[in-house]
């Protein structure tokens, strides 16, 4: 029961989205302002430590997405701590789509689909070439989201940038995984995994 994979798709979830809903609701707390990001910065900063810890102790494993997340979040949350400026915590999801974007473009150059990797098994079944094809989707989907933060950072306030990132981002790359699943089942995918497969996709 312990390891069924209801259970596992849960704690992937919360693992995932843990550290951002975070971000967020430590934000509202302290209050807006310098302060308020301040406080949502450390905050985000414990919650992606911890995400790992639980994802390790519960699951056995991190993504290696998870990893990259983390290691850009203490990257840039402690230069927004040291700095007290909110654009370099606004510049982490711009680095992590672009990355995300390079190395899917990367494997893409070799024939190899690096998604695969990138997020684990949570697509069985699906081909090589269904795995290519997905590696090119998410690419470009990248790519845009990079483009949108910037956007959104360039010309929103932070309250209103933080709020559309959680909440807005995350909706619409539910959305898109959606999109992607008459693909994915056309190239192999076993229908009986695909609402694991739609939980476990990447928003960061």
């Amino acid at each position: 029961m312990s390891n069924s994979p209801a259970r596992h798709s849960n704690w992937a979830l919360v693992i995932d989205f843990g550290p951002l809903l975070t971000f967020f609701v430590a934000y509202k707390l302290a209050g807006s302002g310098i302060p308020g990001m301040l406080v949502a910065t450390f905050a985000f900063m414990v919650a992606i430590l911890l995400a790992i810890g639980a994802g390790l102790a519960i699951l056995k494993r991190v993504t290696p997405m998870v990893w990259l997340s983390a290691i850009l979040v203490l990257g840039f949350g402690g230069i927004t701590l040291y700095l007290r400026d909110p654009r370099y915590i606004q510049m982490k999801p711009t680095a992590i789509y672009l990355l995300l974007a390079g190395l899917l473009f990367a494997g893409l150059l070799r024939g190899k689909p690096l998604l695969r990797w990138l997020f684990g098994p949570v697509f069985p079944g699906l081909s090589d070439e269904g795995w290519l094809k997905l590696s090119r989707n998410w690419m470009l989907f990248f790519v845009a989201l990079a483009i949108a933060n910037e956007v959104m950072r360039a010309y929103l306030d932070f309250d209103t940038w933080l709020t559309l990132k959680v909440w807005g981002v995350s909706i619409l790359s539910l959305l898109f995984a959606f999109a992607n699943m008459p693909m994915l089942l056309r190239h192999g995918l076993d229908p009986e995994s695909k609402s694991d497969s739609i939980k476990e996709t990447p928003v960061e």
